[in-house]
């Protein structure tokens, strides 16, 4: 059952080579749709016990090396492979139907099953294998589709994260000699590594080689420069993917190989983790309110509540850490609606500028709507799903370090600011006289953006 959620996506994207360009839109949504009931029938069905890993499958590739094909999930793993069977979905169905969309539509669904693939492996061979052919189909997104500057937009995001990940190999061939050394057979298995017992000054560069490979991905600071220009040149499908599940790799990796491989050095190191993330947190959301452009804006904020995750997952414990993966779930649905809310005014008015607009809620009443709940959840106001993760991880940081838990909270003051000022600029206001003929969200815009809605609140 996993491999197929796994492999289904892939197979249908070769398939879909030979489906024609104006049926190619219907084929993809159909067959994210079809991945989606299949992710939310084993929510359903699956009896998860404990932390066991279910629905294990495992078939030998290298004997000599112990590689193997091993996948299983866990509640962790489960969330993640929802949330990205939904955005997926819900990105497909949104296209615009004009242009070419094959490849554009191909290209997603090889990214889906990368991803699926990701949040499923226990082979960290394997593992990596699925975290660098994400790359590609992202890599061709941002290229074949994004905007002007869209070469060195894409460049510059595959440099940052296949750099970061040698460190990540490096690693993984180290630890699998240490089992060699130990037992006498090299081992890949991600549940003999947790048995391993690794020496303390051993987890410290490990734990840095992984950090450096989850914290491109993240991104955090410093590692974070390649992320707005992504967003920026990216086409809206490519930016919301971006930023609901593509992050959520690099949290992720923290979660489910960092803490348990390297209990020691993450605590060791978890208040210079927490330094960094809060760094982020307050830099992105001061860059954030001096963006000029509505897409720049929200990806900064993105990177802001990125490190706020981070807070929760370094927190090390079960407060901060639960918050943290609802964080990644609630960033996600956000991010992605405010993404899309963002593409629909831009395919509209040809431009990002938030001085190019105002009044917009006297022309376009329900994208108005829309855009305030998600900015209210954006900014992690109560009884919408932004506040849980939120509320949770500075919970957990508090019991770590009270002046970590001040300054992270620190940004959800500054997110207010910065969310409500973009919502009033473009939303109050008089109305200028070229977009007084915009059109409100037509139906096909309204059924990807409600149901998102309707998780939020």
């Amino acid at each position: 059952m996993l491999s197929v959620i796994i492999f289904f996506p892939a197979i249908s994207a070769i398939l879909g080579f030979l489906i024609e360009n104006k049926s190619i839109k219907f084929y993809g949504a159909s067959i994210a749709l079809i991945e989606l009931l299949l992710a939310i029938f084993i929510c359903v069905n699956v009896d998860f016990q404990g932390y066991d890993f279910v629905l294990t499958h495992q078939v030998s590739l290298i004997p000599s090396l112990n590689i193997s094909y091993f996948v299983g999930i866990d509640t962790i793993s489960l969330v993640l492979i929802v949330l990205s069977a939904f955005m997926s979905f819900i990105s497909i169905a949104a296209l615009s139907d004009d242009g070419n969309l094959k490849h554009l539509v191909i290209s997603v669904l090889f990214l889906e099953s990368t991803m699926m693939g990701v949040f499923s492996a226990l082979d960290m061979i394997l593992f990596y294998s699925f975290w660098e052919l994400s790359l590609i189909p992202l890599l061709y997104i941002i290229g074949a589709f994004g905007s002007k500057n869209r070469i060195y937009a894409a460049i510059k995001f595959f440099i940052y994260t296949f750099l970061g990940s040698i460190f990540m190999l490096v690693a993984i061939i180290f630890i699998g000699y240490l089992c060699y050394l130990k037992s006498g057979v090299f081992s890949f298995n991600l549940l003999d590594w947790y048995k391993l017992g690794i020496g303390e000054n051993a987890q410290i560069w490990l734990f840095l080689a992984f950090f450096f490979a989850f914290g491109v991905k993240t991104p955090l600071f410093p590692f974070h420069t390649w992320l707005p220009y992504a967003h920026g040149q990216a086409p809206t499908i490519g930016s919301v993917l971006l930023a609901s599940v593509l992050l959520k790799m690099g949290t992720y990796g923290f979660v489910r190989f960092s803490l348990p491989l390297f209990p020691d050095a993450s605590l060791l190191l978890s208040g210079f983790v927490c330094v960094i993330a809060i760094i982020m947190i307050i830099y992105a959301a001061l860059v954030a309110y001096a963006q000029s452009d509505m897409k720049q804006v929200i990806a900064y904020s993105s990177i802001s509540h990125m490190g706020v995750i981070m807070l929760g997952i370094f927190s090390l414990n079960l407060i901060g850490l639960g918050g943290s993966i609802f964080l990644m779930i609630s960033h996600g649905i956000v991010s992605g609606a405010l993404f899309l809310l963002v593409g629909v005014i831009y395919e509209r008015a040809h431009t990002k500028e938030i001085c190019e607009f105002g009044g917009l809620a006297k022309v376009m009443p329900k994208y108005a709507l829309i855009f305030f709940i998600a900015t209210l959840a954006s900014i992690g106001l109560p009884l919408t799903i932004g506040f849980v993760g939120e509320f949770l991880s500075l919970l957990g940081v508090f019991k770590l370090n009270k002046l970590f838990a001040l300054l992270g909270g620190f940004s959800i003051i500054v997110g207010a600011v910065y969310m409500l000022v973009l919502y009033k600029r473009v939303f109050f206001g008089e109305c200028k006289e070229k977009n007084l003929s915009l059109k409100d969200l037509n139906f096909k815009e309204l059924a990807a953006l409600v149901p998102l809605c309707l998780l939020i609140i």
